[in-house]
């Protein structure tokens, strides 16, 4: 178990190199020259060569590569463009709401999503398991900027209920923080909790017309014994893989919900930097998005042998 942890922690440093590799060419694959691009139609030919000096531009490829992952490797993602700060300075200030956003969907989504699948699939066939089926497939085609929209037109507009958009911090109180992230995790989550349903339903099927269930069952044990002791056990494995692929969906949606809601968080931050042509920032939250998704999927990995016994690397 120890050495294949390691094996796969060593196995995410190519992984990572190759994705360090990607995000700093972005800047040489864009169309035209960036330079020219940030610094405007009014520019003057001084001004562009400023700007392709402070981006490396008039370096060769390899040598401000390797600049710039000795760089990262020392936790400096360089700097801002626009703002002249930090980029780990402006991430850290932008990190709070969308950890926040994200573990309460990534909760929410995880506590309705399988119990629906569990219930669907005990259900196969009749009504229940047809509304949770027509409600995954609902969630994962309406897109999430019209779900948001909907969510503040009903619950925000017509209803009063909730605030239409913005964030608090929990420092300012717990209610305050709380009515803020409801609709963006309910308009975030739909389209994962749909996936999850529908993943843990076809598991559970396929676990409930095992023979060891019916035993389970000619034993008279309790339906929530069999559902959950022995089937929703079983089944573990798929459910927890797509909980973690799943998580590319919430880093993607994310960039939406937050645009949608003026939440002040990374998502926003990229969105105002990819209008701003601001590379650095682009770069670093890649990278940090991509280490983020590389060791959720490692962390899948290794719970694999806690889930399921018969798994051995």
């Amino acid at each position: 178990m120890f050495a294949y942890i390691v094996r796969r922690l060593l196995a995410t440093i190519p992984v990572m190199g190759v994705v360090a590799l990607f995000v700093f060419s972005l800047l040489y694959l864009t169309p035209g020259d960036p330079a020219v691009i940030i610094a405007g139609d009014f520019a003057t030919g001084d001004d562009v060569a400023r700007i392709r000096a402070k981006l490396g531009l008039d370096r060769p490829f390899g040598v401000r590569f390797g600049e710039w992952a000795w760089a990262i490797l020392r936790g400096d993602l360089g700097i801002s463009i626009f703002t002249n700060l930090p980029v780990t300075t402006l991430i850290g200030q932008r990190v709070e709401p969308t950890v926040a956003l994200t573990l309460s969907t990534l909760l929410v989504a995880v506590v309705l999503a399988v119990p629906m699948g569990v219930l669907a699939a005990w259900k196969a066939g009749r009504w229940l398991d047809r509304l949770v089926m027509g409600f995954a497939v609902l969630g994962f085609s309406v897109p999430i900027f019209v779900l948001a929209y909907l969510l503040i037109f009903f619950f925000s507009i017509y209803l009063e209920w909730l605030p239409v958009q913005g964030y608090t911090s929990i420092s300012q109180g717990f209610w305050p923080f709380l009515e803020r992230l409801i609709l963006p995790s309910v308009a975030l989550g739909v389209t994962y909790i749909a996936l999850i349903a529908r993943i843990t339903r076809a598991s559970m099927l396929e676990v409930l017309s095992q023979d060891y269930i019916r035993t389970a069952e000619a034993k008279g044990l309790a339906a929530d014994k069999v559902l959950v002791g022995h089937a929703l056990k079983n089944a573990a494995v798929p459910i927890i893989t797509i909980i973690g692929i799943g998580i590319a969906l919430l880093i993607s949606g994310v960039v939406v919900t937050e645009t949608v809601f003026a939440i002040p968080g990374i998502g926003r931050l990229v969105v105002d930097a990819i209008l701003r042509r601001d590379y650095p920032i682009i770069q670093g939250v890649i990278l940090i998005f991509s280490a983020v998704y590389v060791l959720i999927n490692l962390a899948v990995d290794i719970s694999y042998t806690f889930l399921d016994p018969r798994i051995r690397y």
